[in-house]
């Protein structure tokens, strides 16, 4: 019963959500058809998050603009592209979702305006309030015209009466919020028309109070309208966004803007804000890695709910439930946004309130599979949840006869392959050498900031303890011994081990891994060998330590080989690494390691490093000779995770997840 108060009703103008949790709008992409409606996957995706319990459903942004900013409709979906057929498909969603008593709201596009998508430009000037610079690209945005925002603002009505045509309980405008084209306006910094729509404070939040005005007179004044709102806007300059505990001017929305917004915004007539921190220029804050702290906006959150009525909705990395007990109870907030830790466990809601915290697979705050696919491929998914938006393709597969299958490997993707083969009637052993289950999560997880990777992995080891899969830590299995063993099915999943190369004092030559697990003391000054992303963690983990850090990297430039990485945690992590004091040597090779100075070649010429060590992060080796060993004797035998090839956590998850669901 600790949490029971997270689990109390809350109103959202006329309408009475079951419990304080809402799944926050993220990027539906991959979810839409050729026509603009739903797919059949955006549907499961939505459902499968009432069904496990969640208050709100809040979709990810859709796009309505037939005028202004028209949109592929097959992106996301659109309501005013073909509205039968939106409103056909969307029918399917809003009333499943209602099966489960869940409510849901459509999030509706105000428009990107200079933070367009580069690829969605073209030749044509993107729009702003005025002619500012564009977010990503080397252009000038043209100013809108007055016509223009009619439009728009016409269209949101138009929108939002065929989103409650098609079952939704209320709609949310996004956004004054992010630095999209709604917040373009009501900054100062981009703003800077004349007309009614610029100026005093109350002139530029005019789109944002015709929006809701239209919407109320369209739908009703009891059909919900709440908007996505960014109290404190984080920009440094234009492009350049400040950093946690940076001491910095705001070029954007100060805080005392922000409150004073956010009542207006109230007395407009708007039901709910759903709030955060930032905009394009600094989005690391709307999009949090895990080197920003959980529940980072919850100060902001309560300055705003002080100063008004309606709820607040609190965002931002709020998935340890204890913290978002303590924001109810507190006053923070009114609502938690989960956004992420729903792409992880659509489940999470429905095991808190049944006393199963222990069982909810958290998020890792890595952006792979979210931000960084929306971003590379469109489409949104789940680094450490392979069914997430996926559910109907990846359902757990039926199974005729039950299998006996070796895992050699204790790593994420030994854990996932065990945990779905148990889940489907197998019965999966592991054999790990080590004496804890992760494998490369313990040492990529030793950094504070990185805490979520040591969750992951206490997680897999309680996942084997309840669907009882036989463990065998400290065992380093054999090709004799497997070929002597009786078993249906054999899973090589033995991970990789840290490459190393020789500079001459190897006794102070350590690898990343075993300074991250304590097994050598760097010392007070130390060269990281390789400016990768385990190189950059590392580097930032022992700054903040006080120890003094150089980063030689051969390439050009750091983290020039990982990737699909989300953007804004490369770009946090690049502007973490100078502010906390780190030099970084590129396009720059060691050659030699002797009496505490370590000897390279830059592309100014040669340099010597005075250091008490040097850390070697320079790449993994597949460790896979025990797969190459018995891929003849064994009839059905598998490779799996960094064995198979070095990668990243989401597609050792991913692959391990394939395998083990059609053995």
């Amino acid at each position: 019963m600790k949490y029971k108060e997270l689990f109390s009703p809350v109103k959202i103008g006329s309408i009475t959500l079951k419990n304080r949790f809402a799944m926050a709008p993220m990027g539906p992409l991959g979810l839409a058809d050729a026509n603009g409606g739903w797919n059949q996957r955006g549907i499961d995706y939505y459902v499968e998050r009432a069904k496990g319990g969640t208050g709100l459903i809040i979709t990810g942004v859709t796009f309505f603009d037939q005028i202004v900013e028209k949109q592929d409709p097959s992106t996301v979906a659109n309501p005013l592209y073909k509205p039968v057929n939106f409103v056909k498909t969307s029918r399917e969603m809003t009333e499943r979702v209602h099966a489960y008593g869940s409510k849901i709201f459509l999030q509706l596009s105000g428009g990107f305006g200079r933070v367009t998508i580069p690829t969605n430009v073209g030749d044509i000037p993107p729009v702003a309030p005025s002619a500012i610079p564009h977010r990503w690209l080397d252009k000038t945005c043209r100013a809108i015209t007055t016509d223009e925002i009619h439009a728009i603002v016409r269209q949101f009505g138009e929108a939002a009466f065929h989103a409650k045509r098609a079952g939704f309980d209320g709609v949310q405008i996004h956004a004054v919020h992010e630095g999209y084209l709604m917040d373009q306006f009501a900054i100062s910094l981009f703003n800077q028309r004349t007309d009614e729509y610029g100026g005093s404070l109350e002139n530029r939040l005019r789109f944002a109070r015709e929006v809701v005005e239209e919407i109320k007179s369209r739908c009703g004044k009891d059909f919900p309208v709440t908007l996505r709102f960014s109290v404190k806007s984080m920009i440094k300059d234009w492009r350049v966004g400040a950093l946690p505990n940076e001491e910095f001017e705001e070029k954007g929305r100060d805080t005392e803007e922000g409150l004073a917004a956010a009542k207006l915004l109230e007395a407009y007539g708007y039901d709910a804000l759903d709030t955060d921190v930032g905009t394009y220029d600094a989005w690391w804050w709307n999009h949090p890695p895990m080197y920003q702290e959980k529940g980072l906006y919850r100060t902001n959150c309560k300055m705003e709910k002080d100063v008004v009525s309606i709820p607040v909705f609190c965002a931002g990395r709020m998935d340890d439930p204890d913290m978002a007990l303590s924001a109810i109870l507190d006053g923070v907030c009114d609502v938690i946004d989960l956004g992420r830790p729903l792409l992880a466990d659509p489940d999470y809601c429905n095991k808190l309130r049944s006393g199963r915290t222990g069982e909810i697979r958290p998020c890792i705050s890595c952006q792979e599979g979210c931000m960084g696919r929306v971003a590379e491929f469109s489409l949104i998914n789940c680094a450490v949840n392979p069914q997430a938006a996926r559910e109907r393709v990846t359902a757990y597969e039926p199974i005729l006869k039950s299998k006996k299958v070796l895992i050699v490997g204790g790593g994420v993707a030994g854990c996932e392959a065990a945990r779905v083969l148990a889940i489907r009637g197998h019965a999966p052993e592991i054999f790990e050498k080590g004496s804890r289950l992760g494998g490369n999560l313990l040492p990529g997880g030793a950094p504070d900031f990185k805490e979520d990777d040591i969750a992951l992995a206490d997680w897999y080891t309680r996942e084997m303890e309840r669907l009882q899969v036989p463990v065998h830590y400290n065992t380093e299995i054999t090709k004799d011994d497997i070929v002597n063993a009786d078993f249906d099915a054999l899973i090589v999943a033995t991970g990789s081990t840290p490459k190393v190369l020789s500079l001459g004092d190897d006794a102070h030559v350590y690898t990343a891994s075993q300074v991250l697990l304590k097994e050598k003391d760097c010392g007070d000054t130390t060269v990281v060998v390789g400016g990768g992303l385990v190189g950059c963690e590392t580097a930032l983990w022992l700054a903040r330590q006080g120890k003094k850090v150089t980063i030689v990297e051969a390439m050009d430039k750091i983290m020039a080989v990982n990737g699909p990485l989300c953007h804004a945690n490369k770009d946090m992590l690049e502007a973490l690494l100078p502010f906390n004091g780190i030099d970084i040597i590129a396009g720059a090779k060691v050659s030699s390691y002797q009496n505490g100075t370590l000897n390279l070649t830059a592309a100014d010429g040669e340099k010597q490093i005075a250091c008490d060590s040097v850390i070697l992060s320079v790449g993994y080796q597949e460790e896979n000779a025990l797969y190459h060993e018995l891929e003849f004797d064994v009839p059905e035998i598998y490779l799996l995770g960094d064995a198979k090839k070095v990668s990243n956590i989401m597609y050792a998850i991913w692959d391990a997840f394939e395998v083990a669901n059609h053995i």
